[in-house]
């Protein structure tokens, strides 16, 4: 995966923003954090992993992996705001027994990260994120190229007054 591509367009996106919106990126900080929790329980609820009283499975891999890549969005965007870059060279995917268990680590790093932002606990972030996504088998080409999709959206979306 091209992180730094995917950095350089979140950073376009980003900066659109917070142009039009006249705040600092410092300003937005702790609604990027609540953004990202809300877009990964927007994907856990899609995936229904931990709705244990009910029969009805999972929705759609598109509707799946559209939500994944929200979740990307805003990793990305708090890594630019701090300067941290994922490298290819750090991902270490975690194993676990089950989805609930990857999305709990995924929450518990991010109020790690959150109070101790350094760029180890970034990348720790970024690992237990990716784990999500190899537990759902997406793969590299798909990732990015719904993350690509979705970031045209959102461009067209500030153009619209989103």
């Amino acid at each position: 995966m091209d992180w730094n591509r995917l950095y350089e367009l979140q950073e376009i996106l980003d900066n659109r923003i917070i142009e039009t919106i006249s705040k600092s990126r410092e300003d937005v900080q702790g609604d990027k954090y609540l953004a990202l929790m809300v877009e990964i329980s927007e994907l856990a609820n899609e995936t229904r992993c931990f709705k244990y009283w009910s029969q009805k499975g999972a929705s759609e891999r598109e509707v799946i992996l559209e939500e994944y890549v929200d979740g990307i969005h805003f990793l990305l965007s708090i890594g630019i705001d701090y300067d941290y870059r994922f490298d290819q060279e750090k991902i270490d995917l975690c194993t676990y027994p089950t989805l609930t268990e990857a999305f709990h680590q995924v929450y518990d790093q991010i109020a790690r990260f959150k109070m101790d932002p350094t760029v180890t606990n970034y990348n720790r972030l970024m690992n237990e994120y990716l784990t999500v996504g190899d537990m759902l088998s997406f793969q590299t080409d798909e990732i990015v190229q719904a993350y690509l999709d979705k970031n045209e959206e959102n461009h067209q979306r500030q153009s619209q007054g989103y």
